[in-house]
Formats: C-alpha cells, sequence, structure tokens
C-alpha cells in the first residue's frame, strides 16, 4: 500500500468506480471511500494494485491516505447526501484541502457550500460530469467552476482523465462560484431537448415513413456519418438492431413509453424562466416526459378520438427532409442553451465564455455532435455573439433546412403525429427573426384591465390609456 495518494473519491457506485479507476490509468494513485463494503471490495479487486488503487469504508483512513492539500471528489446523489458526506469528512481535513462535487447539485446549492466551506478554511467547488458510466471509465467532459486556484491542484488530474478532441482535453476551468454545475444543468437541459427532437423524428420515420427497426438502423447509421454525427444519433442507431433477449424482435418495441427523469431539465427550465430567457424546445421535452407518465389516461383518451391515419409519403424524400429538419432542430436546441448560458453569466457573475464551453463538449459528453466544432468557432469568432442565429456561419446552415422543418411540422399536425419539440423549435425560430410580434395587443390588454402601461413605437417613454369602456 502507498503512504499517501494524489486523489480521493467518495461515492463508489459504477459512476464513481469507473471514474477512479480512469484516474489510475492516468498516472495518479487514488483512494476511494464508500460505506458499502461491497463496493470497497470491488474497486479494490478490480483496481488489482493497492499502491496504484485502494479503499476503505472508514472516513478517517480515507482521509489520512491522501495527499495535502486533499482533493476529494463526490460522485453521490445530489440533494441531502452531499451535504451529509462533507460533515462526514470535515472533522478530519484540514485548511486548503479541496472538495469537489462532482454530481449534477442544483447550482444555488453549490454557492451555499461553498461559502460555507470557505468559512472553515476548506475548498469547494462543484464540477459536471458528463459522459455516464463509459465516459467516466473512457474520458467524460468535465465542467469545474469555483476557486480557480484550487482548480489549479485538479488541474492535472481532469486534464489527464478527461475526453480528448484532437488531443485537446475536454475540461476548462469555466468560471467561479457554481459555474461548473450551472453549465452542467444547462448541458442536460439541451440533452432533453435532443431526445426529444430524435424521439420525434424516429416517430415520423415509422409511423409515416413505413421504415423497420433494421431501416432505422441504417438511417440513423449513415446520418452519423454526415452533419448530424453525434452521440445520441450513434446510440440510437444502435438501438434498433439491439434483439429482445426475453422474447422475439427488437428490444425497442418492448420498452413502455414512460420517460423518466432526474430533474435537472425541470430545472434549466425553470432557472430560464426566472431569468426571462426562452427555451421553449427544453421547456416542452420536460412536458413531454411529464406527459408520457400519463399513460393509463392517455390509453383511455386514445379510444375516445380519432386519429387520421399518416398519409402515404415517398420514403426516399421523407428520410431527406426529416435529417434536415433534424438538423434545423438540433442548432436551435443549442442556441436556447448557449443563449441562457450567456445570460446566467451576466446574472449570476460566472465570466463564462461560450467558446470554450461549446469546445469541451466537442468530445466526451452526452451531447458532443459534429456541431459543436461549429458552434465553438462561431463563439470564437465573436465572443459577444448574442444568439447563435445571428452568426453568419450559421444563416447558411438554418436557411438550408427549415423548410423542411415546417413541412414535417405540418405533416405532423394534419396527420396526428405529435411534434412537440420540432413545432417548437419552429416558432422559436420564427419569433425569434419576426421584427415585429403581436404583443402590442397584449401590452393593450394589459394596460385596458390591470393599467400596466406600455411603450410605443413613435415616441420615447411610458403611456397608460383610460380606455373606453362600452
Amino acid at each position: 500500500m502507498a503512504d499517501t495518494y494524489d486523489f480521493g473519491l467518495v461515492g463508489l457506485g459504477v459512476m464513481g468506480r469507473n471514474f477512479i479507476l480512469n484516474v489510475a490509468d492516468n498516472g495518479f494513485t487514488a483512494f476511494g471511500n464508500d460505506l458499502d463494503e461491497e463496493k470497497v471490495g470491488a474497486l479494490i479487486t478490480e483496481g488489482g494494485d493497492t499502491d496504484k488503487v485502494n479503499a476503505s469504508s472508514d472516513v478517517k483512513t480515507f482521509v489520512n491516505a491522501l495527499t495535502t492539500p486533499r482533493k476529494i471528489m463526490l460522485l453521490v446523489p445530489a440533494g441531502k447526501v452531499v451535504d451529509i458526506v462533507i460533515e462526514s469528512l470535515l472533522p478530519h481535513l484540514d485548511k486548503g484541502d479541496i472538495i469537489i462535487d462532482g454530481g449534477n447539485s442544483f447550482f444555488t446549492d453549490t454557492d451555499r457550500r461553498e461559502a460555507y466551506l470557505k468559512e472553515k478554511g476548506i475548498n469547494f467547488f462543484g464540477a459536471g460530469v458528463s459522459g455516464g458510466a463509459k465516459g467516466a471509465r473512457r474520458g467524460p467532459s468535465i465542467m469545474p467552476g469555483g476557486s480557480r486556484e484550487a482548480y489549479q491542484h485538479v488541474k492535472p488530474i481532469f486534464e489527464a482523465v478527461s475526453a480528448k478532441y484532437k488531443g485537446e482535453p475536454c475540461v476548462a476551468y469555466l468560471g467561479p462560484k457554481s459555474a461548473g454545475n450551472y453549465v452542467k444543468m444547462v448541458h442536460n437541459g439541451i440533452e432533453y431537448g435532443l431526445m426529444q427532437l430524435t424521439s420525434e423524428i424516429y416517430d415520423l420515420l415509422k409511423k409515416a415513413g413505413g421504415l423497420s427497426n433494421a431501416e432505422l438502423h441504417q438511417t440513423f447509421g449513415q446520418w452519423n456519418e454526415g452533419r448530424l454525427q453525434s452521440f445520441l444519433v450513434e446510440i440510437t442507431s444502435e438501438i434498433f438492431e439491439q434483439k429482445d433477449d426475453l422474447g422475439d424482435g427488437e428490444l425497442v418495441d418492448k420498452i413502455l413509453d414512460k420517460a423518466k427523469q432526474k430533474g435537472t431539465g425541470k430545472w434549466t427550465s425553470q432557472n430560464a424562466m426566472d431569468l426571462g430567457i426562452p427555451v421553449p424546445t427544453i421547456d416542452v421535452a420536460v412536458s413531454m416526459r411529464e406527459l408520457s407518465a400519463l399513460k393509463e389516461e392517455r390509453i383511455k383518451a386514445d379510444a375516445l378520438y380519432d386519429r387520421p391515419t399518416p398519409k402515404t409519403v415517398d420514403k426516399a424524400d421523407f428520410i431527406s427532409k426529416a435529417e434536415q429538419a433534424l438538423y434545423f432542430a438540433f442548432i436551435i436546441t443549442y442556441a436556447q442553451g448557449m443563449h441562457q448560458l450567456a445570460d446566467a453569466s451576466k446574472e449570476y457573475g460566472y465570466e463564462l465564455e461560450l467558446g470554450e464551453i461549446a469546445k469541451i463538449w466537442r468530445a466526451g459528453c452526452i451531447i458532443r455532435a459534429a456541431l459543436l466544432a461549429d458552434i465553438t468557432d462561431a463563439y470564437q469568432a465573436n465572443e459577444n455573439l448574442e444568439n447563435l442565429l445571428l452568426s453568419p456561419s450559421f444563416v447558411e446552415k438554418v436557411k438550408e433546412t427549415v423548410d423542411a422543418a415546417r413541412e414535417m411540422t405540418a405533416y405532423g399536425a394534419l396527420n396526428g403525429i405529435p411534434l412537440a419539440g420540432l413545432s417548437n423549435a419552429l416558432t422559436y425560430f420564427d419569433a425569434y427573426t419576426s421584427s415585429r410580434l403581436p404583443l402590442n395587443l397584449i401590452q393593450a390588454q394589459r394596460d385596458y384591465f390591470g393599467s400596466h402601461t406600455y411603450e410605443r413605437v413613435d415616441r420615447e417613454g411610458i403611456f397608460h390609456t383610460e380606455w373606453e369602456d362600452n
């Protein structure tokens, strides 16, 4: 057993065990901690060499095994568990030690914990980790925020274990306070949107295009070789060929259509509303998961109402336009998420560099996509870019695909196929690119019934009218 270890990790579930083994594979010694003796034993067995990887269920033994300043990462469920673990560590820590929350904690909890621990001389920061269990083992995208000085102690380890895009590590210091957790929250919101859009295009291809699972596998596989190349499109292709080991046919057809969530998408949507930033594609992705949970009610309603029979389509043309529509909607979803990050950066003092964020998302994370290289370029070309839709490099991409998005949305509406994500992406685009919206009427209504005042297009000032009540 080594005298001291470079890195400590609390929480030896699949994610934690994979991350700590990744640390050891990249030349750093690591020590794990978990109350579950079986998980402790599993890590020691899989690690193979206790001089490189070791673990204990005893907190004092764990803390004393680490070099100072101690670098301790928590990969435990968000919420009260994080606070409980912090309190268990505190009696054994020294001033200057570092605690890193690698879970999906709500950003205001991170701010609270940082302030609390700062008073005790302990450095604390949140670091979003994306890529799932496989990413944790092979190289995730990591989004740290907090004390820049404290991050320098962890930087060599994070850069070593992170995913690489053309040799560049997919990790970067993002900003002070809860910047890391906030960026991960919006990352997950974007993820919700992209997953919803992908499921809708699947629905169109299956119900209207009549594609078999084999054809869906081939179609998404071909798309993944082009401009839609992404982790989600890649795994979608693979899902369609997975056989059901409990019965006949493909597994996807046996999975219940009730999607669950852990809250990060909802947090993104709620916080966007607090900031006054429109993210309708993300909003509706959350709502559709909630609607999907109403399975029994949906079955009853389905029996009460007639649904149109989808009109026959030209399969090749339909597949082509579905690809264009999905690409268009992916752009819109990223645009909404990046817009939220830009506004949050100003509101919370994060000092975020959007080009840097897009850069570390290019590999390792769930929303990694070829499109992110273009997004990185757009924000590096103009760091003050207000919205991705205003980038010259994206104008042509959108112009080339928006008509297909309109056609697919109209087809869905006329043929009873719900396309909440796609239609909201299109509505967002049409509203954002409209120099005149009908909200003048809403302002008139508000002033009529509540004397809320209004502004005018022809002169400066705030106005109120005594409306005639006929």
